[in-house]
């Protein structure tokens, strides 16, 4: 009789224990019902939602924890994220005492006092920055980007600040003048903001040079390839690697191939390619990124003063205009045995003084920028249509190169989370 009597109250006991135990359960899961039902997401499934965010949600996404951290800085996340990105056009706004200097940009916003400055992120932590009078008396940019999407262009900022040039771009990395250092040249991330000097080169008036920013395919490294004009009119060339950050000085172009230097460059088919005349010219000038070998290609047709080569898809395009209703566009997708080849013609709203500016890496439409009026047209090649760009806000910028905004490092930073 005891032994049931105890066993009916410890069953009693017992029933007690998990009532209480499942009315504490259902209280917490009310307290906190974000932290119920959470399902388990494989790596490879976080991977392709991250690597669709735009840069600046990766950039505050790689601080919600170490895996995400870890993923967002690997080198071929970064590469797949790049490949996924757009193109924009990144330029410079002077600014001067925290106020827009060109009344044509007066809707700018003003410098933040916050804004970082990449001047003063070269000297050491402990110094006094004290720039030399050249310096001082240069005016103060911000570091802008125009981004187009749906026919329509908006300025887009970094919170970053210089005084030196930009002189070329590649992948998301930009050169800038170094005004610490005269003559100098800085590489920068403008996302990330990581940045590095770089030694003296061959200093030269900026009339008598030229720079081109490329990656090689071959060992993925980025190279700097300077070219400048001596007083006897030889064009010589120097090449700067990020891994040894050291000039080489390599065999130039041919004598008298290139008349002026007042076209960037443009990297495409695993090599930098010039227009060396200012007009009429029947060839372009290019360096093989890899080998660093010139090369003279000859253009299908003569190149006037408002055809341009851009890089369309990775392969080398030229747009030229035929007559004043139709334009051309030519591709070379090689060295080796290839061709220029006839790729399409826009024969609908094309103007003679459109330039052809660049081409958006996703997308496909061709930029143009009018000579007379500043204004920038993009062309379908689905819908075979040139309409206007509208600018949603601000004004179009007088100078601008293409580029991509990335997270991109001219190092590999995978090696530093294991440390």
């Amino acid at each position: 009789m005891m032994t049931k009597s105890l066993g009916s109250k410890n069953g009693g006991l017992l029933r007690l224990v998990e009532e209480r135990s499942l009315s504490k359960k259902t209280e917490e899961e009310k307290k906190h019902p974000q932290e119920t039902h959470i399902p388990y997401l494989p790596k490879d499934c976080i991977s392709s939602i991250l690597v669709r965010l735009p840069v600046e949600s990766l950039q505050r996404s790689s601080f919600v924890c170490k895996p995400w951290y870890s993923m967002i800085k690997n080198p071929k996340f970064i590469d797949a994220h790049l490949k996924r990105s757009e193109s924009v056009l990144i330029f410079l706004l002077p600014i001067r005492k925290g106020r827009p200097y060109s009344s044509s940009m007066a809707s700018a916003p003003e410098e933040n006092p916050n804004t970082f400055s990449v001047e003063s992120k070269l000297l050491p932590s402990n110094c006094i920055p004290t720039f030399s009078n050249s310096a001082l008396n240069s005016t103060k940019f911000l570091v802008q980007f125009l981004a187009i999407k749906n026919g329509k262009a908006e300025i887009g900022g970094y919170g970053l600040s210089c005084l030196g040039n930009i002189r070329a771009t590649c992948n998301g990395l930009i050169l800038l003048d170094n005004k610490v250092k005269k003559g100098g040249l800085i590489v920068l991330n403008p996302v990330t903001r990581k940045l590095i000097a770089l030694p003296l080169g061959t200093l030269q008036p900026p009339y008598n040079e030229s720079y081109g920013f490329a990656l090689s395919d071959v060992t993925g490294e980025y190279k700097i390839v300077h070219l400048f004009r001596d007083e006897l009119g030889f064009v010589s060339c120097e090449i700067l690697s990020l891994r040894k950050k050291a000039w080489r000085e390599v065999n130039g172009p041919a004598f008298g191939l290139f008349g002026w230097f007042g076209y960037e460059p443009v990297s495409a088919i695993g090599a930098l390619h010039w227009i060396p005349q200012v007009d009429q010219s029947d060839y372009i000038v290019s360096v093989e990124v890899h080998k660093e070998r010139f090369h003279q290609i000859p253009l299908p047709k003569s190149c006037r003063t408002h055809d341009r080569i851009i890089e369309m898809g990775g392969a080398l395009g030229f747009v030229t205009h035929e007559d004043i209703n139709r334009i051309d566009i030519w591709i070379l997708k090689g060295f080796c045995g290839e061709i220029w080849t006839k790729n399409h013609s826009i024969t609908v709203g094309s103007i003679i003084d459109m330039i052809p500016y660049f081409s958006l890496r996703i997308k496909g439409d061709i930029i143009f920028k009018r000579d007379e009026e500043g204004t920038l047209y993009s062309y379908d090649f689905q819908q075979q249509d040139l309409s206007k760009v509208e600018m949603v806000k601000g004004c179009m910028p007088t100078s601008c190169l293409p580029h991509v905004n990335s997270l991109v490092s001219w190092i590999d930073e995978s090696s530093d989370l294991h440390d």
